[in-house]
């Protein structure tokens, strides 16, 4: 009975000195508002930088990494030019590699052990009409059989190409959600109707559910013709669209054997002999995510280090608060202490009443942030969110600022004189 006793008293102990450190931190907020918000402002801004920073740039990777998942993951792109890009790129000795050919596709099939999946793509763009609505600019792709178990996209309304479709090349296509609404007011309606481009006419036997816009240039659904492969290479000729292959892994086969084994296979295609450098490149879509994680940790540690300055400046204005607190209060503490209040306690109190402070200002910071989220969601082509770890890591450095702050302004309140103390005016 002692034991739940003595649990339970410890446990008002605690939360009346929790309780009486929320309500100074409140009073001196309320009666040195000037003072207070001078001081606290360095923290506002450094939780500002911090969580704004974190959270643009989550909300920014979930994006582009949905886009990466777009093109398909664990897929090589097998094409004549280098995805990497840079200052130096020498597309002058990529622009004279041979085109993909869809027979290579077919014999990659054959031989590789690693793959699921391979497709074939080219593509155009074009004008398309349905009675007096016209549509420019739209993307005309041509695919094979497999392109839709690589890339993520939904048919809303209608079906996709069947295997006789592809073999045949039989003039259908599906439609982008924004082709479907310009031209015909609502996808249901573009089912079975004609669309017209260049003096040619399609079926339309699908619509794509709407996907949104791309930030890294990928495949926009949205305002999108697909046909099949054999239909597009009787209307264009498809070394001059762009050609490539899409091949995916199987589960559990890393994207880099694939590559390795989809290098051989094209070396051993092509007849190059061991001396001979690759005419073809096989991309990786995981390296954009590692060069994409590059770029982000630079942003982070910029987005850091302006935040610790201001973190640092706020934490000099936090204690210069509980100095000056302490002085005002110091009859208080020694009245405090000779009515039989520990040291620990007066301690306690002032390293809380610091913590709060601090807390004070990561909220503001924190405020700051989520109308900055709402502004900009209105404007950027993707949602800011401010993650519950991110809101959590704003308050825990708040709270632990305001320790560091505290404590010495703590200790000498602690280590008063009562005696002393109260005499003090």
């Amino acid at each position: 009975m002692n034991a739940y006793f003595s649990y339970f008293y410890n446990m008002i102990k605690v939360l009346s000195i929790l309780w009486n450190s929320f309500k100074m931190a409140l009073q001196e907020l309320k009666v040195n508002k000037l003072r207070t918000f001078l001081s606290l402002f360095g923290i506002t801004i450094g939780i500002f930088c911090i969580i704004g920073v974190l959270a643009t740039i989550d909300s920014l990777k979930s994006k582009i990494n949905n886009d990466l998942s777009g093109l398909g993951n664990n897929t090589i792109f097998i094409d004549k030019w280098d995805y990497n890009g840079g200052p130096d790129y020498p597309w002058w000795k990529f622009v004279k590699r041979p085109n993909m050919k869809v027979t290579e596709m077919d014999y990659i099939q054959k031989r590789s052990n690693l793959a699921s999946n391979i497709a074939f793509f080219v593509s155009s763009t074009a004008s398309f009409t349905f009675e007096e609505n016209q549509l420019k600019g739209v993307n005309l792709y041509g695919v094979t059989n497999d392109f839709n178990k690589i890339q993520t996209f939904n048919i809303q309304k209608g079906r996709y190409f069947n295997d006789t479709d592809f073999n045949r090349g039989v003039p259908y296509c599906v439609i982008g959600y924004q082709v479907a609404e310009e031209l015909y007011g609502k996808p249901e309606k573009a089912i079975d109707k004609t669309i017209s481009y260049g003096g040619r006419r399609l079926l339309v036997i699908g619509v794509i559910e709407k996907q949104g816009s791309s930030m890294i240039g990928g495949f926009d659904y949205d305002k999108t013709v697909i046909v099949p492969y054999y239909y597009f290479a009787s209307v264009f000729n498809p070394d001059n669209n762009n050609p490539y292959i899409m091949v995916q892994a199987k589960s559990g086969i890393p994207s880099k054997a694939l590559q390795d084994e989809l290098n051989g296979i094209m070396r051993q295609l092509r007849k190059l002999s061991p001396t001979q450098e690759d005419n073809f490149t096989c991309n990786d879509v995981a390296q954009f995510k590692d060069q994409i994680e590059n770029v982000f940790g630079a942003i982070n540690q910029g987005g850091w280090a302006i935040a610790g300055l201001s973190l640092l400046v706020g934490a000099f204005g936090v204690a210069n608060i509980m100095f000056v607190t302490v002085r005002e209060r110091t009859s208080q503490i020694g009245l405090k202490k000779a009515i039989g209040a520990k040291s620990s306690t007066i301690l306690y109190e002032f390293l809380l009443e610091s913590a709060f402070l601090c807390i004070i200002g990561g909220l503001v910071g924190l405020l700051l942030v989520w109308l900055l989220t709402m502004a900009l969601g209105a404007v950027l082509p993707f949602p800011i969110f401010i993650a519950p770890s991110i809101v959590f890591l704003a308050l825990s450095i708040c709270i632990i600022l305001g320790m560091i702050s505290g404590i010495i302004p703590a200790s000498i309140a602690a280590k008063m004189n009562p005696v002393e103390a109260i005499r003090t005016k």
